[in-house]
């Protein structure tokens, strides 16, 4: 079994960390809650770094970061990168460099975590055996001029440690003493992360192999429910993919996306702003595009009558005509829209001409 596999490709530090921590996780953990038992103390910690680790990757390293789906303060920018870099999944220049790399290539050689390649691999092989020099970050131009981004990836070894292992066990010490702390690092840090991770992971592989894709069929990209609860909204995989740009992953109202739920709840605190989203016309027609494509797919297998071929065209046409006449509305909203500001902007200045000889224009304060 072990001759096959490629050690001289192995990343020995990445590789290190992943099985070190969950050997920890299934078997240090496990003789502490057989030694001292579990108090609900622990129990809320976990929850505690789990969900700031873990919103800090979907909402900051994901939607915000890699995708500027939505601005935020600089707060909010912070916590996720601090947060962040306890999950252990590199920078937030890193990833999104990565992850923009998967968009721009999904599926093909040049997607870092491609599931052509096997599950396995884009679960957590690309990771196990990344020998690759790091990326150049030619995609991420706008991130190097963030400058808590870039201190984040000069200090994230620190950043992460700190926070991930000594931030839980402090807090165990001041509750319980050592035996808490103890536990605290192991459950809060340690099992934390190894859960965590792979949840994460589970977008990279899980999420292009199980659920329906009701948008696009161009990549390997589904939409699962399932996936949406365990990777915190992240599940609606196949929408995300043929709008990266929305901050949204889970559009419908019936749809778990807490991530989503988060960032509208910042918006509503003055914490973030400018959420972006794809019109609902542009979601409707291609959800409607991709149907008609899976029922004529469906139909070459059989014998179509005349009838029938001539209906599927039909529909194809309305189609398209429906989609150049929304191109068309929108182009016309903004020719409105330039049309009606110039208006305003010629009035305002006819306006105010008449004041410019007696100085009243200058400032309000005059």
């Amino acid at each position: 079994m072990f001759s096959r596999i490629p050690f001289e490709k192995v990343n020995w530090l990445i590789s290190s960390f992943l099985i070190g921590t969950l050997f920890l996780a299934v078997t240090a953990a496990p003789l502490y809650l057989w030694r001292f038992g579990l108090d609900s103390f622990q129990v809320v910690l976990f929850f505690v770094m789990f969900f700031a680790c873990g919103f800090s990757i979907t909402i900051g390293y994901h939607r915000l970061f890699s995708h500027r789906t939505f601005e935020a303060h600089w707060i909010v920018r912070l916590f996720t990168l601090v947060f962040g870099a306890a999950a252990f999944e590199n920078s937030v220049l890193l990833w999104a460099c990565e992850h923009r790399s998967h968009h721009k290539h999904v599926d093909h050689e040049d997607d870092p975590y491609c599931i052509s390649k096997g599950l396995f691999h884009a679960h957590i092989g690309w990771l196990l055996f990344k020998l690759d020099p790091p990326p150049p970050f030619d995609n991420v131009a706008d991130l190097k001029k963030d400058p808590l981004v870039m201190w984040q990836h000069r200090h994230i070894h620190w950043i992460g440690a700190i926070v991930s292992f000594l931030l839980p066990a402090l807090i165990g010490f001041l509750w319980g003493g050592w035996i808490s702390a103890l536990g605290a690092f192991l459950i809060a840090g340690v099992v934390r992360i190894v859960v965590l991770q792979h949840c994460t992971f589970c977008i990279n592989s899980l999420c292009h192999y199980l659920g329906d894709r009701p948008y696009s069929s161009k990549c390997s990209a589904r939409d699962s429910w399932i996936m949406a609860i365990v990777t915190l909204g992240e599940g609606y995989h196949n929408f995300h993919h043929e709008f990266q740009y929305d901050y949204r992953n889970g559009v419908k109202p019936w749809q778990f996306d807490p991530t989503k739920w988060a960032i509208w709840t910042l918006s509503k605190l003055s914490l973030a702003g400018k959420l972006r989203r794809v019109p609902e016309e542009k979601i409707v027609l291609a959800e409607l595009a991709e149907a008609q494509r899976r029922l004529e797919t469906r139909l070459k297998g059989g014998a179509l009558t005349e009838a029938a071929s001539a209906t599927l065209a039909r529909a194809r046409n309305r189609l398209r005509a429906v989609e150049e006449q929304w191109t068309e509305k929108r182009r016309a909203q903004l020719e409105w829209t330039r049309e009606k500001m110039a208006m305003l902007r010629n009035e305002t200045r006819a306006a105010i001409r008449p004041l410019r000889g007696l100085g009243l224009h200058e400032s309000p304060g005059t």
